[in-house]
């Protein structure tokens, strides 16, 4: 079920609906409306990948899509892959490990590398906040942010919001706690204003070490208890403790953590009855979220997630490359 409140897209004199960003760097450079356009563009995608016809689709054909993750990453790296091989287009994964960085080469000389090697669009993962909209400002073709550090995960939060729209129908008055690590995530972040430019009632619950002090800028209300952030939650969105980012003692113990912010059957009980059950992944069962919890067949909406992650890449491809495809109505 569909948003029926939304506002429409302004559309061109074709009317064709517009969207005016190069590249997809972060959820604060879009509009309510434009979120609502790429949940709309993804819709197409989550059918036609549940058909049991041909998933193939020739609209990115003759095009380059480099994937280029400095960072490791399985779950978004082959999203993105399988995104861009549905659309049709030549794509080419740049791993980490291999690339001239780790042999002291600055990251605008790699933008200009990749510049020159005419790709018509970038996926590029980076460890560093900044990182993707340095090398998006040196290249000319359209680059798409797969996680920045800290900083932002743009469509990890569009899948989210795909997910939970197609659960909910709504996002107005919609109750979304974002438990766990929320100081070292950058999907809480995107998250964040995500939902809350869409009409959410967002809620932070992390213990005071993980909880950024910025949270209320991001449109979130911070809850220090599990509880009390719990407590009629129409969806229950839950974050692994990021250990490789964590530099000091931020947790007494995992099994502490479990005790006190762990979600189990007994805190669920806290959300609504229907309240939906999320994870971006990878999952720390045991430690943030119990087995039980995570692999109920009504409640739980994670590997739904992954499902929405192909469909949302696949339309922010589409959408990011249609000028230099010619589509009409696109410059």
């Amino acid at each position: 079920m569909l948003e029926t409140n939304a506002a429409p897209a302004p559309l061109d004199l074709t009317g064709r609906a517009l969207f005016p960003h190069r590249h997809l760097l972060s959820i604060a450079d879009l509009k309510p409306w434009e979120i609502r356009f790429l949940l709309d563009e993804a819709e197409q995608w989550v059918r036609a990948n549940r058909g049991h016809a041909r998933k193939h689709d020739d609209r990115l054909a003759g095009m380059t899509q480099i994937n280029a993750f400095f960072e490791n990453s399985t779950r978004t790296l082959l999203s993105f892959e399988i995104a861009g091989k549905r659309l049709g287009a030549d794509v080419v994964n740049m791993a980490a490990a291999t690339s001239s960085l780790k042999k002291g080469e600055t990251l605008i000389d790699t933008a200009m590398t990749l510049n020159a090697m005419y790709a018509d669009v970038i996926v590029i993962r980076h460890g560093s906040s900044g990182a993707v909209r340095l090398i998006a400002d040196k290249v000319d073709c359209p680059v798409l942010n797969a996680g920045d550090g800290w900083h932002q995960h743009p469509t990890q939060a569009l899948l989210d919001a795909l997910t939970i729209r197609r659960r909910k129908g709504s996002f107005e008055g919609l109750v979304v706690a974002i438990c766990g690590d929320v100081l070292h995530s950058r999907v809480a972040r995107s998250n964040m204003l995500c939902l809350a430019a869409l009409g959410a009632q967002v809620r932070a619950v992390a213990p005071p070490t993980l909880m950024p002090p910025e949270v209320e800028m991001l449109g979130a209300t911070p809850f220090h208890r599990m509880d009390a952030g719990l407590d009629g939650a129409d969806v229950v969105m839950m974050l692994r403790l990021q250990n490789e980012r964590m530099d000091g003692a931020f947790i007494p113990s995992p099994r502490e953590y479990h005790m006190l912010y762990g979600l189990t059957p007994e805190r669920l009980a806290l959300a609504k009855p229907d309240a939906l059950v999320m994870h971006p992944g990878p999952m720390n069962r045991g430690v943030e979220i119990s087995s039980s919890v995570a692999d109920h067949p009504e409640r739980s909406a994670i590997t739904e997630q992954v499902e929405m992650g192909v469909a949302m890449r696949m339309a922010c491809l589409d959408v990011l490359t249609r000028g230099a495809r010619g589509v009409e109505g696109w410059s």
